[in-house]
């Protein structure tokens, strides 16, 4: 299945029976991210929280 990431629009190709894959079918909010920005993501969201005034909201 191809895949456009939602930040900085790279092609990839995922397996079609992969995990990521049914979500993006069945769940049509959802955006795919690359490894990279996901992991950019990650360790900014990780220094915010090491900051003690950020507060992640679950959502639910």
């Amino acid at each position: 299945m191809d895949v456009i990431c939602a930040l900085c629009d790279v092609e990839e190709t995922i397996d079609r029976h992969s995990y990521a894959a049914r979500r993006l079918r069945s769940q049509r909010n959802h955006a795919y991210l690359c490894p990279t920005c996901y992991d950019r993501i990650k360790v900014n969201t990780e220094k915010r929280l090491a900051t003690g005034k950020f507060i992640v909201n679950k959502g639910y």
